[in-house]
């Protein structure tokens, strides 16, 4: 068993930071099939982290994008494909599928996406175009969205935990299903194993 990380398209490692945890930062995607694994990204304002996880193959990554279109700077795009939604999902889904991820079983979720700033919120809407970027693209390709904690103006970390040891080992409330979660409080929301806290400064 083993973790891609893919930060270009070499799909270059990214590597775990310890054993147990890795951390995902901006323009940058984990996939794993590691029991004991925790994914998460921090302090995600207008970005979004887009997670998915297979029940079965027990494959799980996360992808964290800084914006909605590739065009926009093609050369970033080329080195870094994970900064964008419209070439970052797919990089997410085909590294997942290597590991043995079935797309009719995965459980995909979306977070962030918040507009932290006056200027985010008003005619740039970056948040906003990010999470429709995500919908739009999964919508298009046959993929349902099981959860969203996006919009507001709060910044949020997410976590995922791959499995049950994971889950023993970290804190996480043990479930079947992992990313399965409401997002109905300002101060935090859990649902299974898949975590998303508002945190206290926007990226």
């Amino acid at each position: 068993m083993s973790d891609v990380g893919a930060t270009g398209m070499s799909g270059s490692v990214l590597g775990a930071r310890s054993r147990h945890t890795q951390v995902v930062g901006i323009g940058e995607l984990v996939v794993t099939d590691e029991p004991d694994a925790v994914i998460t990204t921090h302090a995600l304002g207008s970005c979004v982290a887009v997670c998915i996880w297979d029940p079965v193959s027990r494959v799980g990554g996360l992808l964290h994008y800084l914006l909605p279109d590739a065009k926009v700077n093609p050369e970033r795009a080329r080195v870094q494909p994970a900064s964008f939604a419209d070439s970052g999902i797919p990089l997410l889904f085909r590294s997942a599928y290597a590991k043995g991820l079935d797309k009719s079983r995965s459980k995909v979720c979306l977070v962030g996406g918040a507009e932290t700033s006056v200027m985010s919120a008003g005619s740039l809407n970056v948040g906003k175009r990010n999470v429709l970027a995500a919908r739009n693209l999964l919508w298009r390709n046959g993929v349902m969205i099981h959860g969203e904690a996006t919009g507001g103006r709060d910044p949020r970390t997410v976590a995922i935990a791959n499995g049950s040891a994971a889950a023993a080992g970290q804190g996480f409330a043990a479930g079947a299903q992992i990313i399965d979660y409401d997002f109905s409080s300002a101060l935090v929301a859990v649902r299974g194993d898949v975590w998303a806290v508002p945190d206290a400064a926007p990226q």
